[in-house]
């Protein structure tokens, strides 16, 4: 008998297994295919490992510029993969949660299959151990979802892209969210011709409408085909060099051709075969689990944390989950889930990231500021030859609490992470103006819009370093 069983080897499960050991509970981990889940086997180390060798052709396309003559870069593609293979090895093997894990007497029991309730207290594993729990947490995560139409089985996901033995010559990329995006810019870079399809009226609908702007201006540049509000898809069909989708748009019919179609619309969950029943765990009406504050479900001796109940499917978000839910699950409900702030970027190119409020929400509630420095006014972006795109702050006029930063561009996530650190500590707009940041750097360029900001509001800023950036001559 065990204390708590953890259901799911992802972010959330291994942070809820490595809490409830910490706090003394004897532990399990149970996951139906590699520890690490689809962060580490199919999500962000494997799509980064990807991104960063699209960075590495478009930097050494930039070589002649800055005097250093070299062939043109030509893509291995087997030898990439096996790359990425070699990654997501290492970050399993290396993990220092796993070491943590086995040091703190979890056991883990991976790559068992299917694993299922079998009543309230007890789950049993296809291949693998039957458990019994006085406290279970469900961390399954989520799964492509999938689109009710004829010849759906012709497409692949973003899970097969990344498993192609070969770059395919083109490629429809239905869906414009983050990972449609992905899938569209690494495989341009690689050589693909790519067609975008994103139905609503604008591709990353839930960035800053500046940001949607940007990226679908800089994919087009780039000689990606961005289809925007394109109608809605009737059917795939096999033809000799590919698929064919089928689509219409106010009683108009049309078709786009690729070598390969990849649909990515959306996440949904992967409780299917949880046998949730069994327990007693409601869903909601898309699946997902229902919890309360607490990461509580309908059962009170079960928890369930990450993508697995439909909240904002990140890895922060759900090592944040997996904490919770463990510290409730052992030590009675105690904790909620720490006030919202978290940055969220995509590996695109340009990179884009995001933290707090769009412009659109914020001006629902607040009267605001915003401030822009587009990066092709500043210093660093200059040096590196890297001026597409711009850092963006949304500031209360009257409290002068800095709302939301969107960046487009080079170290777009980095510079978000910055600005993350800023809002969780409650500076004030001008108060990070004041940070004496290096120059000339990314990070930088946060202070110069935050000193924009500042005088936009009339405030006393005294001397800081990003205004190094106004005396260059």
């Amino acid at each position: 008998m065990m204390d708590v069983v953890v259901i799911g080897a992802g972010p959330a499960g291994v942070l809820a297994a490595l809490r409830a050991a910490d706090l003394g509970a004897k532990t399990a981990l149970i996951t139906r295919d590699d520890f690490g889940g689809m962060a580490a086997n199919d999500g962000p180390v494997p799509v980064r490992t990807l991104a960063h060798a699209a960075r590495l052709i478009r930097d050494a396309r930039q070589f002649g510029r800055y005097g250093i003559a070299v062939g043109a870069p030509v893509l291995e593609y087997p030898r990439l993969l096996g790359r990425v293979r070699d990654v997501v090895h290492e970050v399993r093997t290396h993990s220092a949660l796993r070491e943590h894990l086995q040091r703190l007497g979890v056991a883990i029991y991976e790559r068992v299959g299917t694993v299922r309730f079998v009543d309230a207290h007890t789950v049993e594993a296809e291949r693998g151990p039957r458990l019994h729990a006085g406290k279970i947490i469900i961390c399954t995560g989520g799964v492509s979802r999938r689109l009710e139409v004829p010849g759906f089985e012709l497409t692949a996901t973003h899970s097969d892209a990344w498993g192609l033995t070969a770059v395919p010559p083109s490629m429809l990329v239905i869906g414009g969210g983050a990972t449609g995006a992905q899938v569209a810019s690494i495989f341009n870079a690689f050589g693909s011709r790519i067609q975008l399809f994103q139905a609503a009226p604008r591709i990353l609908p839930t960035e800053d409408e500046d940001v949607s702007a940007a990226v679908a201006a800089a994919f087009r540049r780039s000689g990606i085909a961005v289809h925007e509000h394109f109608g809605s898809i009737e059917s795939f069909e096999k033809t000799p060099d590919g698929v064919r989708m089928i689509f219409s748009k106010d009683g108009v019919q049309d078709s786009a051709e690729a070598a390969l179609a990849v649909v990515a619309v959306g996440w949904i969950v992967d409780a299917a075969e949880l046998n949730l029943r069994a327990a007693r765990v409601e869903t909601d009406p898309d699946g997902f689990v229902r919890v309360d504050a607490h990461l509580r479900t309908s059962a009170p001796h079960i928890f369930a944390a990450g993508d697995v109940t439909g909240r904002l499917m990140l890895v922060p978000e759900a090592i944040q989950d997996g904490f919770v839910a463990a510290t409730n699950a052992v030590r009675g409900v105690v904790m909620t889930r720490p006030g919202r702030v978290c940055p969220i970027g995509s590996f695109t190119d340009p990179e884009y990231a995001q933290v707090g409020l769009t412009e659109a929400k914020a001006r629902e509630a607040h009267d605001v500021v915003v401030a822009m420095v587009r990066f092709d006014s500043t210093t660093r972006t200059i040096i590196d030859d890297r001026t597409t795109g711009f850092c963006k702050l949304i500031v209360d006029r009257s409290t002068r609490a800095i709302l939301g930063c969107h960046v487009v561009g080079e170290r777009a996530v980095e510079i978000t992470q910055v600005a993350a650190i800023a809002i969780a500590a409650e500076m004030r707009v001008d108060a990070l103006a004041q940070v004496p940041l290096s120059f000339p750097t990314y990070a930088g360029i946060l202070g110069r819009v935050a000193a924009t900001a500042a005088r936009a509001l009339n405030l006393d800023v005294t001397w800081q370093v990003s205004q190094a950036e106004d005396f260059q001559p």
